[in-house]
């Protein structure tokens, strides 16, 4: 007859499918992933495509059990969708027009009975299934969850796990009738994830994020701090604003003094978005200033390549360049950055910011494309200024950080090959609108209270969106009978944590020069038990033995090291696995009735005896 097999918290390693790396492999691009790979806890099948060894799969169950355990506790139900869905449906909600695109880079099979989508996400699947199964208010609300794979065409996996084409991942969905249902929905769910990364032990700040291809007006990612993370978000010591970098707006610096007072204000809710109208600056040059000069500046099409051109020897800049010698002194802060956008009115506006900054892309926005140049023969790539756009009907919008300077800047002349120099605000051109058009750097004034705000390099951990109706007002069935009678769209929300993901973050912020650094709620064992000369001594054999069979009727999930090889290499194993606790049993031990312990994180050590091992879990 045949059984089940019992999961089994002891392991001998001479039966482990274990083989450790000495160095560091070849494509490691962080620390936390050489060691999970030198560690035998995963390794490397395909660019983005990884095994899980039986190390790495009894973290990703700990870590599974964890997140069960505390969305269990929230009320939500787990099920488990197909990771294969048909195109129709992606179709219906419109996101197979991003396929192929960064923002929702899916897999496409074609298969025998169809088109299939090689599930990235699936509000799609969950909203046909919900709405099949949910016909009444009175079957509201309801949250479901699932884990499972996650299959993203990723253009440039790295980092390891950080960012791959296969991931495990668990995500969650809320189904309520209405917007402040949906919002307590959300709120549970935001506080059952921050249960989940406490009980890990990794600290994360919540931040306002910009929704992408998933859609909704409201969501949060999820970030912890880390020196090789990706992702950037700034946050207010003040009063605790907090944003990712594309969704982070600054606001107008303050004069001294106001920045205090304007986070008391924030606190208070008192204060105003950053559209509200800032106090004008006097202007840094005279109206008076000479006037504008056009200058022949050939495949000067970005701020180093004009700044060059003016700084370099007036021979090489060609025959009949004639700059003043204050222009040969120019940086790119005194130039202006000029970039043609289509809003999501589809109306071309110039977004102007000092050229040592990046425009920022407003929400909805997006960048000229060739289709866009095309059909608006106003804007020369590489050759955008502002003079003589606004006589033409192009509303020309700026970055707080232009407001204190007026001029004379160095601009495009809307004119191949042709740059406008001595170009000063409010003689030459005008501004429609202020506000936050360049991309937060550290140190800019918070929109809120005006504090300098912090940039802080970080990973993304997990990610949740305020839906609303964004998918069940355009999918079929995606409805049900309010207690009117009448038929509404469920209210949705969604919630990510990317399970694999958050292994490599884990490694990544818990590891010394020696090895990983478990923490104990997600390590693979509790104790790893190494035993030193057995191979030479029966009566060591025979106490490691007792200890491995004492620690197991402790109820501890035990690794024991039985191999015949050196103490050097086992300790350099034990350092390099980061397991919680090191028991080991040896000769001289033995001896004396003894054991040795060690905590990996802390380092602190001392003996038990052999009769009571157990002692070393408490």
């Amino acid at each position: 007859m045949h059984e089940t097999p019992v999961a089994c918290d002891l392991v001998r390693t001479t039966r482990l499918l274990l083989h450790t790396l000495r160095d560091d492999p070849a494509d490691a691009e962080t620390q936390g992933h050489a060691l999970l790979v030198r560690a035998c806890f995963v390794r490397r099948l395909a660019s983005g495509i990884y095994t899980y060894l039986p190390l790495g799969l009894r973290v990703l169950a700990k870590i599974e059990q964890i997140v069960r355990e505390e969305l269990d506790a929230a009320g939500m139900q787990e099920m488990l969708m197909p990771a294969l869905s048909p195109i129709e449906l992606w179709d219906e909600s419109g996101r197979s027009a991003l396929f192929g695109q960064d923002a929702l880079p899916a897999f496409l099979i074609d298969g025998r009975g169809g088109r299939f989508v090689l599930g990235p996400t699936h509000e799609e699947v969950v909203t046909v299934t919900v709405g099949s199964q949910i016909d009444s208010y009175r079957q509201l609300p309801v949250t479901l969850y699932q884990i499972q794979s996650k299959f993203r065409d990723e253009a440039r996996p790295r980092f390891g796990l950080l960012r791959t084409r296969e991931l495990m991942m668990c995500d969650a969905y809320s189904f309520d009738v209405d917007a402040p249902g949906m919002h307590r929905s959300y709120d549970e769910a935001v506080a059952a994830y921050l249960r989940i990364f406490d009980r890990i032990g990794l600290t994360v700040t919540p931040v306002q994020a910009r929704s992408g291809a998933i859609g909704g007006d409201v969501n949060h990612e999820f970030m912890v701090t880390s020196v090789i993370g990706e992702d950037k978000f700034v946050k207010c010591p003040n009063c605790h604003y907090a944003s990712n970098i594309e969704a982070a707006e600054a606001g107008e610096a303050a004069e001294a003094g106001e920045a205090a007072e304007a986070g008391e204000a924030a606190e208070a809710g008192e204060v105003g978005s950053s559209t509200d109208p800032p106090k004008d600056g006097a202007p840094a040059h005279s109206l008076d200033a000479p006037s504008m000069k056009t200058c022949h500046t050939p495949g000067c099409t970005t701020i180093d390549s004009l700044v060059a051109f003016f700084t370099r020897s007036g021979t090489d800049r060609g025959a009949g360049v004639d700059v003043s010698p204050a222009l040969t002194e120019i940086t790119p802060a005194d130039t202006l950055k000029c970039v043609a956008m289509m809003t999501a009115q589809s109306e071309p506006v110039v977004v102007a910011v000092p050229g040592n900054r990046e425009a920022r892309v407003p929400e909805g926005w997006r960048l000229f494309q060739e289709a866009d140049f095309a059909d608006n023969e106003l804007f020369v790539r590489g050759f955008i200024g502002p003079v003589g756009l606004a006589e033409k009907g192009v509303r020309i919008v700026a970055d707080w950080s232009l407001r204190r300077r007026s001029g004379p800047w160095v601009t495009g002349a809307n004119r191949e090959d042709h740059h406008v120099l001595g170009v000063i605000r409010d003689r030459d051109f005008s501004i429609a609108e202020w506000g936050s058009y360049a991309t937060v750097q550290d140190g800019d004034p918070c929109p809120r209270c005006g504090s300098p705000l912090a940039l802080q390099s970080s990973v993304e951990a997990a990610h949740t969106f305020q839906l609303g109706t964004t998918y069940s007002s355009k999918m079929s069935g995606g409805s049900f009978l309010r207690e009117d009678g009448s038929r509404a769209p469920f209210y949705m929300g969604c919630y990510g944590i990317g399970i694999s993901r958050l292994m490599a973050v884990i490694a990544e912020e818990n590891h010394d020069e020696k090895g990983l650094l478990w923490p104990e709620a997600v390590a693979p064992f509790q104790v790893h038990l190494l035993s030193i000369g057995a191979e030479r001594s029966e009566e060591t054999r025979v106490a490691a033995d007792n200890v491995y069979v004492s620690l197991k009727d402790a109820g501890a999930q035990v690794l024991y090291d039985d191999r015949e090889l050196s103490a050097g290499i086992k300790f350099a194993d034990s350092d390099l696995l980061g397991i919680p606790m090191r028991v080991v049993v040896g000769k001289k031990g033995v001896s004396r009735g003894v054991l040795e312990w060690r905590s990996r994180r802390t380092g602190l050590s001392g003996e038990v005896g052999l009769d009571a091992p157990g002692a070393v879990l408490v």
